[in-house]
């Protein structure tokens, strides 16, 4: 049975965040809000839990996670980051952007583009996934909530849950989340590189 958690979007409760965090840690999915909609996540290294999200949404191993991570400090665990890119990053973060970076070995080879052994890592602004991040002291695994054949993210919990019963362990609901997506931006060239127009502002980056 897939649980539903209310939580305030501003003042999550503690008592919550842990059960959600317990509930990650025994290997379970979740569909939580972010700053550019709905996400489902995992642990890191959860391979059971990452082919169930590879499934709902549809997608085969090309399709590769988002690492969500809770600040630089973690971030640079994850992604081989220079003096430059640290500049625009900690101007830019957190936020609605999805900057891919070049992997460290510290990530699974399985979860790099494989030729160019890169990753997709996120630092969110939301006080929900910040305090989910702190209490499983790692990243998240993470995907869109964009389920296999619809065409538009899932932004109500309510719908999330009616399409997942028994798929996931648990949804979050937190009011009005935004469905649109971040913008994922490739800094692993000498100069950034717009892969999508989201959310996040292009203009820091010379991509306006």
């Amino acid at each position: 049975m897939t649980q539903l958690f209310n939580i305030n979007p501003d003042n999550p409760q503690a008592r919550l965040i842990e059960k959600t965090a317990v509930i990650l840690r025994d290997g379970g999915v979740i569909a939580y809000p972010t700053d550019s909609g709905y996400a489902l996540g995992c642990m890191l290294g959860n391979s059971d839990a990452q082919a169930r999200i590879r499934q709902m949404r549809g997608v085969d191993d090309k399709h590769f996670f988002t690492l969500v991570c809770r600040n630089l400090s973690e971030l640079g665990n994850y992604a081989v980051v220079s003096n430059s890119q640290f500049r625009l990053l900690k101007a830019n973060t957190p936020g609605a952007y999805t900057f891919v970076l070049n992997a460290t070995r510290e990530v699974p080879r399985k979860l790099q583009h494989p030729k160019r052994n890169s990753i997709g890592i996120r630092v969110p602004q939301h006080a929900i996934v910040q305090a989910i991040l702190e209490a499983i002291d790692a990243p998240l695994l993470s995907m869109t909530m964009l389920l296999e054949g619809d065409e538009e993210v899932l932004s109500e919990a309510w719908q999330i849950q009616d399409r997942l019963e028994n798929q996931i362990e648990l949804v979050i609901e937190a009011g009005y989340c935004i469905a649109a997506a971040t913008s994922v931006i490739d800094l692993t060239g000498e100069s950034p590189v717009l892969i999508r127009a989201g959310l996040g502002d292009l203009t820091p980056f010379g991509l306006e």
